[in-house]
């Protein structure tokens, strides 16, 4: 083995970087320990080419950019103003040009604290800012959370000049950045890297976890989420993107907020039948939880009885809810069952939101859901014969005097022809485990059933 420089080794999904340049700039860091709380230039001197800069060699290194940055855009002002300028700029153009994305950013996270200028950067140049009644103070006066965020989008802007095919990889953004801001930040970081490069942030914040699953939500196939918890790097890993799903977001929780973690509630909670409130088994609940777990982490289903406490609330578990919860979004659905249309639409004028099809069974034992399991199971060629089990337990099911479109009623009997077409597989001790554990993953977005279901619910 080499030395400790050659330790790690970085394969690109595009080609390799060939050229010096290339390489210079395919990976571009920032240590958890920015801190540049003062500076003042008195003197010119010309700055080269931000690739070739080299500010730390360890990551446990101070990493101070805000000081070189000024000098970066002073040097690159002077060099524009006598060289590569346009002639006819005014002086309020070219202070745009220097300064007008850097002063923009700031704004929309600090309303109020407006970057005026660069100085004098021949007696005590720094940074200058307004704010309130305040005019021209310097950088060395801002809060800890203005310099925090003001060193990394400064560094963001003005180095994606050069840096235009990079993965940016910032570690701890949140460091010293108020709550609520922490979004608003990573907000402005993904809106400046350039457009053929990659953001890359090791974050313990929920609020900037919980803002990259809302950019990837708006930007699908932008945003991708790495879960270390858990993995041992003393042995060979492979690390595989994860799904932001309901046990994700309890883990980062635990992480993040330690002891109080139990305490974070949900957004919104779904009162759905079953028997978590009356006592007894909450399998509707926890199917529902399963199928949403990761398009909507956020949102707790509850079973909270029959059809009838569902829409009456008899237990009052509503009014626990809000006492608890003040600020969770509260929804009651129930089965359809035997409801006619002008019934469901009585219920839904009071609030109450009704399933299409007759029951919870009908979803999880749908045919494109069977025809999902037998592919997960290993053998999607036996489809045919397991909807053709069901078709015929249906017909039973009708002639012993059932509904048409029951499926309750004949999901013992899919789970036996189940076990019998995979012998030997394990499909959970009895049906309701068959169709939370088997039959409810294999429910996912993207499938007709998952869109129907959503939209009955959300």
């Amino acid at each position: 083995m080499g030395g400790w420089d050659q330790a790690v080794q970085v394969t690109f999904h595009d080609p390799q970087p060939q050229t010096d340049e290339q390489r210079s700039k395919a990976v571009y860091v920032r240590t958890a320990y920015r801190n540049d709380p003062e500076f003042q230039l008195d003197h010119l001197s010309r700055v080269g080419p931000a690739v070739l800069e080299s500010r730390f060699s360890r990551m446990i290194d101070n990493d101070q950019a805000v000081s070189s940055n000024y000098r970066r855009l002073v040097s690159e002002g002077f060099e524009y103003a006598y060289e590569k300028g346009e002639p006819g700029e005014t002086l309020a153009e070219f202070r745009e040009r220097s300064i007008g994305s850097i002063r923009d950013a700031m704004q929309r996270l600090f309303p109020g604290l407006v970057l005026n200028s660069l100085g004098n950067p021949l007696t005590s140049g720094t940074f200058r800012f307004d704010k309130g009644d305040s005019h021209g103070f310097l950088y060395k006066n801002l809060s800890g959370g203005e310099k925090s965020a003001f060193d990394l989008l400064l560094d963001v802007l003005v180095k994606r000049r050069e840096f235009d095919d990079t993965v940016f990889f910032i570690d701890e953004p949140e460091a010293h950045i108020s709550t609520a801001l922490q979004a608003a930040l990573l907000q402005e970081l993904y809106d400046a890297v350039p457009e053929h490069s990659q953001l890359w942030i090791a974050t313990h914040s929920i609020g900037m976890m919980r803002k990259a699953r809302d950019l990837g939500r708006r930007n699908p196939g932008t945003v991708v989420f790495l879960d270390f918890d858990g993995l041992n790097f003393d042995v060979p890993v492979r690390v595989q993107p994860a799904q932001p799903d309901r046990p994700f977001w309890k883990r980062a929780m635990q992480i993040a907020l330690d002891d109080i973690a139990g305490y974070v509630a949900p957004e919104r909670v779904v009162l759905c039948e079953g028997g978590t409130v009356a006592g007894g088994s909450d399998f509707d609940a926890s199917c529902y939880n399963m199928i949403f777990s990761a398009e909507h982490p956020d949102v707790l289903f509850l079973g909270a009885g029959s059809a009838d406490d569902v829409q009456n609330d008899p237990r009052a578990v509503a009014q626990l809810l809000r006492v608890l919860a003040p600020n969770a979004g509260l929804v009651r659905l129930i089965d359809r069952d035997d409801r006619r249309d002008d019934e469901i639409e009585g219920l839904q004028r009071r609030g109450v939101r009704v399933l299409t099809l007759r029951n919870i069974e009908s979803y999880l034992l749908h045919d494109e859901v069977l025809d999902a399991v037998c592919c997960s199971l290993g053998d999607g060629s036996k489809a045919g014969d397991l909807l053709a089990e069901k078709q015929r337990a249906l017909e039973s099911s009708v002639a012993a005097g059932g509904p048409s479109d029951d499926l309750k009623r004949v999901a013992g009997d899919l789970y036996n022809a189940c076990k019998r077409l995979f012998p030997g597989t394990k499909l959970g001790a009895d049906k309701r485990a068959f169709m939370n554990g088997i039959c409810a993953p294999q429910i996912k977005p993207g499938m007709p059933v998952y869109d129907l279901l959503r939209r009955d619910v959300f």
